[in-house]
């Protein structure tokens, strides 16, 4: 993968790209938050603005990217409030130069009141109807979310490239290894459990919540992470706080969920376990794409001393966590 994968990326090859697929840009541009990706809003004339994804090259194939836009827009036909991709000069996924991008509707909205249990429950109706879809066919170009994608691999690439400081070499590397050992009791009790195509990052920064008389709820955004994996993992990271509070939430989202979508329990063995993945999968992440300039000036405190004793102490904390009950008895 290249360093620089979006050096060639400048403001005249946006616009230029842009009219290739029959936009009119008028200039305005606006960077939005995105580090994987570049991502734009950019003002067309005598129409809404729309917002242009430009994707990092060879983190997705063409084909892996295909089937992310076929199932959003196949969750856009059936109503439900997903943005998917504009089809422009008969395609969603475009080639221009050496880049690839696809271009969406602009959504407004703000972030939704997770504390709300109305608004839990809103969601979880919606997401219970994604993944009734989801549920329909497999994705084949797309992986699945799994111990060795996102534990196993990210904790050998962060050895094998000496991120680690050495005098914390030996007790990261046994904490991640009990993690991880943690992570497998979890999903042994969980049994088989069924996978479906899922959003895969659906936290509150990929919700917009809108009070259009049109349209009012939430607004799903972002299926770059969808793949494969367990229904839970698009539940959990809308659970916060203690122990408690998350029972009371995830009873407030499976309220709306069951409607539409059947909820295996077992999964709730998972929980734990999918975070404890997701923090080491965040440090592998962020590793693999330290020599794109824009990471070190994001994440300034990556790969300090200080940053890898907190991780260490986090895993240490998801270690007790895995070995407590489930948030509900099952």
């Amino acid at each position: 993968m290249s360093d620089l994968p979006f050096e060639s990326l400048t403001p005249d090859l946006i616009l230029d790209a842009l009219e290739r697929v029959g936009l009119r840009p008028d200039g305005r541009m606006l960077a939005l938050n995105s580090y994987e990706n570049r991502v734009y809003q950019i003002g067309i004339e005598d129409a809404r603005p729309v917002v242009v994804k430009f994707y990092r090259a060879a983190r997705w194939n063409d084909a892996a990217i295909a089937e992310e836009h076929a199932f959003v827009s196949d969750l856009a036909s059936r109503e439900i409030p997903v943005v998917a991709p504009l089809v422009l000069a008969g395609a969603t996924l475009h080639h221009f130069a050496d880049q690839r991008f696809a271009v969406f509707p602009r959504v407004g909205g703000r972030a939704p009141e997770l504390s709300d249990p109305a608004t839990l429950e809103w969601m979880g109706r919606f997401l219970g109807r994604i993944h009734a879809v989801g549920a329909l066919q497999p994705y084949l170009a797309r992986p699945t979310l799994d111990i060795q994608t996102f534990g196993i691999e990210p904790r050998q690439y962060l050895l094998d490239n000496g991120f680690i400081p050495a005098d914390l070499l030996a007790s990261w590397t046994s904490t991640v290894d009990q993690a991880l050992d943690g992570v497998r009791r979890c999903f042994d009790r969980a049994g088989s459990v069924v996978h479906l195509r899922l959003h895969g990052d659906c936290h509150a920064g990929n919700v917009l919540w809108s009070e259009s008389a049109d349209a009012p709820g939430p607004q799903f955004v972002d299926f770059d992470d969808s793949r494969m994996g367990p229904a839970v993992q698009d539940l959990w990271m809308l659970l916060s706080g203690s122990r408690e509070d998350m029972s009371r939430q995830l009873g407030d989202v499976l309220a709306g969920y069951e409607d539409f979508h059947e909820f295996s329990p077992r999964e709730l063995h998972l929980v734990e376990a999918l975070r404890t993945l997701r923090l080491i999968h965040y440090s592998g992440w962020i590793a693999r794409r330290w020599t794109d300039p824009a990471f070190p000036r994001a994440f300034p405190w990556f790969n300090t001393q200080r940053y890898w004793q907190d991780r260490v102490l986090e895993l240490r904390e998801q270690i007790a966590a895995m070995d407590e009950p489930p948030l509900w008895s099952v």
